[in-house]
């Protein structure tokens, strides 16, 4: 059916095909999530582990606290897809789906700067550590999420047409 996007889809075609993009899209995310988690997960058992200072092993929770929300997240719209399979839901699983892709991109943003802070506190001095990660979170946010923002303001949405 036209809906304004210059393709003719059934809603059920255009629910099929966005469903394979978020897969593609959460893929991506999944696996820097999973090796972010991992590595996290091994720091607590190295040597240098018991020299952290009380703020970096808060810093340190927090920042798998983070990672594990963000797996959950990223993972979530495979679990909603499983249990919903053939219940004729698909395009609302594409709409929760993709909003839990949303909020583990915004997790996996925290987590990456919390991971960046506490590795960063034990190379350079703490308040560099602060302006550096202060500088790539806000690199990240013009990566991922500005031009995103600048294309919805100024474009037109097929699905409002």
């Amino acid at each position: 059916m036209p809906g304004g996007s210059g393709r003719q889809e059934s809603q059920d075609e255009r629910a099929d095909r966005r469903w394979v993009e978020l897969l593609q899209e959460v893929r991506v995310a999944q696996t820097g999530v999973q090796i972010l988690l991992a590595f996290l997960l091994t720091v607590a058992f190295t040597p240098r582990f018991p020299d952290l200072s009380d703020t970096n092993r808060n810093i340190y929770v927090v920042t798998v606290l983070l990672g594990a929300a963000t797996t959950g997240a990223l993972i979530a719209p495979v679990s909603i897809h499983r249990f919903v399979t053939g219940w004729g839901v698909k395009p609302q699983t594409v709409i929760w789906a993709s909003r839990f892709t949303l909020i583990g991109l915004i997790l996996l943003l925290c987590t990456i700067g919390s991971a960046l802070l506490l590795i960063l506190r034990v190379v350079v001095a703490d308040t560099m550590a602060g302006w550096l990660v202060g500088a790539v979170l806000v690199w990240f946010t013009c990566c991922w999420f500005l031009p995103a923002y600048w294309m919805r303001r100024n474009g037109r949405n097929p699905d409002r047409a």
